[in-house]
């Protein structure tokens, strides 16, 4: 039952989830209540957890919520988990396709269908808006802090202004600045 229930949550994520893997993170964030929609329900994370999921999810090589998704699930249920949640999030996407690719060959040229497609677009972009106001909230909001000067994580603020200038200013491989950013972050103990 508990796979099931895996299945189940991770499917209506990736049914949802227009716009990739970080349109999958709104689902798992619940951004008025600081807590996390699905989770609130059965106690699979809290948001230190998931915080560290999503630094790992974002290094790792694939999609990341199919990496949030595996970690989520390997928490909950290990290994069986981790492959329910995962198929439970492609599904979706997989199903979709493939009416999607039967039917658009005989609407290629239909208005309607162009006008679904043409609506799905800010949908997605509202989606991944809501993604990276999260993430922010998640790494530089501090909602422990007492006072107006400690609701920002100033450490971690720092750290991300330096890499950002170095990157705008050097425009290196992405992955410098990843490996530079973990070990700073490691010296400072974030």
């Amino acid at each position: 039952m508990n796979l099931l229930l895996l299945y189940a949550e991770f499917f209506k994520i990736g049914l949802f989830s227009i716009g990739g893997g970080y349109a999958t993170l709104p689902f798992l964030f619940s951004m008025t209540a600081n807590e996390f929609v699905f989770i609130r329900r059965v106690d699979w994370l809290n948001r230190e957890m998931l915080g560290n999921f999503l630094a790992v999810a974002q290094s790792a090589p694939g999609a990341i919520g199919v990496n949030m998704a595996v970690q989520t699930g390997f928490v909950y249920a290990g290994i069986a988990g981790g492959i329910i949640a995962a198929l439970g999030l492609i599904s979706p996407a997989i199903i979709i396709i493939a009416i999607i690719a039967r039917a658009l060959e005989s609407f290629r040229e239909n208005k309607v269908v162009m006008a679904v497609f043409s609506g799905l677009r800010p949908a997605a972009a509202g989606l991944l808006a809501a993604a990276g106001a999260s993430v922010w909230k998640l790494s530089l909001y501090n909602e422990d802090g007492a006072r107006w000067h400690e609701l920002i994580r100033w450490r971690e603020c720092a750290l991300f202004a330096a890499v950002f200038a170095l990157l705008l200013k050097f425009k290196g491989h992405p992955v410098i600045y990843i490996a530079l950013g973990a070990v700073a972050g490691i010296l400072l103990g974030l």
